[in-house]
């Protein structure tokens, strides 16, 4: 049998509804989308245009700020680049983009990347429960800031910002403002407006999709000029060819979560409580790392005292599908980044396990995962 799949915040299975949305652009329909002249042209066009409005309606946008990218990192460097590309060539005397030590590296590496001496960079810290602290934001938001980063949910723990109270210092500044939604849009209600955001990005995979395509939402109005030149696709934000089936895969992704999302928050918590009580039964001791509450559902970044997270990992790999929070050079295992920003000792961060689940995972999937962490505890603890 394969192992029970717990990697969710990784990647998500394609749907079934979706890989069938899909299927006529792979076989008959595979015409261009920018090709204006003939019926497979036009009928792939149609297809690209409803799926931008699904992807526009599940976020609370309009279709046309809508971007269709190759995916979330990607959309990321779009976003960050493509701002501070415009205040540059705009005679802007904003030079500061501030961001948060837990990012994602698709923000944080391209964030750290943009300094120079013209661009400061200012990298906040964040609490023990992984959530940023207000007062540092109100401290660098100001008349020298152009655009502020900041992760709806974070990928290794889970724990869910506060966007609107950031976008309303933001807002008073007149400073942009981009979250990676990347985790959020499946398992969080996603709203532009309701956050108050400028910029937004996400990836298909992560929401029952295809790989290879992602989002930039870019509110009207927003300076960003093109980090790619060619064929002035996207609104002349992202050249090239639209990849029609991807794409539709997206929009038929995004439709499912508009009628489904809040009946599955719903099951997914209720899991994601079991599968808490269900290790911290087998082991009182246990750390779960980030925010008690302050998180997305299906999200559990934990560790056992004691016991490496590669070791949990390649312990639990004929049941369980999970990953580690730590990243593997050679023969060391250097501690999770994220847990470090969270003031975890680094011993302890490197037992950071992370289990996701989602869509597919079901009670007897808990079930099999509880049994499994109980009889690899029991070859560790006495």
């Amino acid at each position: 049998m394969r192992p029970v799949y717990m990697d969710y915040q990784a990647t998500t299975p394609v749907d079934p509804s979706v890989r069938a949305a899909m299927a006529p652009f792979l076989d008959d329909s595979f015409g261009n989308p920018h090709s204006v002249d003939h019926r497979h042209g036009w009928e792939a066009a149609a297809a690209v245009r409803k799926a931008r409005t699904q992807v526009a309606s599940l976020v609370g946008a309009d279709d046309d700020e809508i971007v269709f990218t190759s995916g979330a990192t990607e959309s990321c460097n779009l976003a960050l680049r493509g701002v501070v590309r415009a205040a540059l060539g705009g005679g802007s005397t904003r030079r500061r983009l501030v961001t948060v030590a837990t990012e994602h590296p698709a923000v944080l590496s391209t964030a750290l990347d943009l300094r120079q001496p013209d661009i400061e960079v200012v990298v906040l810290p964040v609490g023990c429960d992984g959530l940023v602290d207000l007062t540092g934001f109100a401290e660098v938001i100001d008349q020298e800031a152009l655009i502020v980063s900041v992760m709806a949910a974070n990928n290794e723990v889970g724990v869910v910002q506060p966007l609107r109270e950031i976008a309303t210092m933001c807002r008073s500044a007149g400073v942009l403002l981009h979250t990676d939604a990347t985790q959020a849009v499946a398992r969080a209600v996603v709203s532009v407006d309701g956050w108050g955001v400028d910029l937004l990005s996400a990836s298909s995979h992560k929401a029952y999709g295809p790989k290879g395509v992602g989002l930039l939402y870019v509110r009207q109005g927003t300076p960003i000029e093109p980090v790619v030149t060619g064929g002035g696709q996207e609104g002349g934000l992202r050249p090239g060819t639209v990849p029609t089936p991807l794409v539709v895969g997206f929009g038929a992704a995004c439709e499912i979560l508009a009628h489904e999302g809040e009946r599955e928050r719903r099951r997914l918590s209720t899991l994601t409580e079991d599968l808490l009580t269900a290790i911290r039964t087998v082991c009182p001791d246990m750390r779960l790392f980030g925010h008690p509450t302050h998180r997305i559902p299906g999200s559990l970044c934990v560790g056992f005292p004691g016991i490496p997270a590669a070791d949990v990992v390649q312990g639990l790999a004929g049941t369980l599908s999970i990953s580690t929070g730590s990243a593997c050079a050679s023969a060391v295992v250097e501690p999770s980044p994220v847990l470090l920003a969270l003031g975890v000792d680094p011993e302890v961060a490197t037992t950071g396990v992370r289990f996701s689940i989602g869509r597919f995972t079901t009670e007897s999937d808990i079930a099999v995962a509880a049994a499994a962490i109980s009889a690899f505890l029991g070859q560790h603890y006495p």
